[in-house]
């Protein structure tokens, strides 16, 4: 087993461990959330206005954009973790950007084309989909990637495009780490969908005890997390990296595991998003 699965397959098992040994100390502690903005790596002046972000909000690089390489280095430098934004193949068929994984592919096209979008973003501690609404629900190739990840120590969020994602049920079943997406901090243009958006992130969180949530580098977007960050702590919500989620939701995991229950189902309080038609973000992704 690789070093860094290795580790993350310990840090679930001890995480799972005190998280029994807690009990009811766990619910007592303050709500987290961790943001994640992708789409990075097209405009340098975007993307360094989100690496300037106050706390651990976390960058996902798309492989080919131009400036990716640039302000992944300068993310991981600035203390941010560094995500692979992969594109993935659209069921609206919508045009697919260079690196990018299709459903057409063989089991080693597709490990050959991750294995060079990974090269491309220094640093990388995990990978989130670009659109992928088409790809995200097939389990042949979802296998393939979770499998692959798991080998090279990573993460996997999914940014759920679709409702009929399997991606989380196939890196559950290859013993992977990771995370689904709760909200879109910016589904539609407009500053008032992204207050409305972040309020719900808080909501969330207080409710659940976490939340994850994905935006864009949209001016607005950064314009109100540059805003509101800083006064999470006021509101008794600690901001945290992306990882620390993946790791409680691989705990999790652990303890579904060892209890032999089925698939745990989606919680009936993760509505789909109120301004848009599929999980939060138009159905064309």
């Amino acid at each position: 087993m690789k070093p860094r699965a290795w580790r993350w397959r310990r840090l679930g098992h001890l995480l799972w461990l005190c998280t029994f040994l807690a009990g009811s100390a766990r619910a007592e502690a303050p709500p987290r959330i961790a943001i994640l903005i992708d789409d990075l790596g097209r405009v340098l002046d975007a993307g360094r206005a989100v690496i300037d972000l106050p706390g651990p909000v976390a960058c996902a690089f798309l492989p080919y954009a131009p400036h990716t390489a640039t302000l992944a280095r300068e993310a991981h430098a600035a203390g941010k973790e560094v995500l692979l934004h992969l594109p993935m193949q659209s069921a609206a068929e919508r045009p697919l950007d260079r690196g990018g994984l299709t459903l057409d592919m063989t089991r080693t096209a597709l490990l050959h084309t991750l294995a060079d979008d990974l090269a491309r973003v220094p640093y990388a501690v995990g990978v989130n989909n670009h659109m992928g609404s088409l790809l995200t629900r097939h389990p042949g190739h979802m296998t393939w990637l979770m499998q692959e990840l798991h080998r090279r120590g990573l993460f996997f969020i999914d940014s759920r495009t679709t409702p009929f994602t399997v991606a989380r049920r196939m890196a559950f079943e290859q013993h992977l780490p990771s995370r689904r997406r709760d909200v879109f901090l910016d589904p539609a243009p407009g500053a008032a969908e992204v207050e409305r958006e972040f309020h719900r992130l808080l909501a969330l969180a207080r409710r659940r005890g976490s939340a994850l949530a994905i935006g864009h580098p949209r001016p607005e977007t950064i314009r109100i997390l540059a805003r509101e960050l800083p006064r999470l702590q006021a509101e008794g919500i600690r901001l945290v990296p992306v990882g620390v989620l993946v790791q409680q939701q691989y705990a999790r995991d652990q303890q579904w595991r060892l209890s032999s229950s089925p698939w745990p189902r989606v919680a009936k309080n993760s509505r789909p998003s109120p301004s848009s038609t599929c999980c939060g973000v138009p159905a064309s992704r």
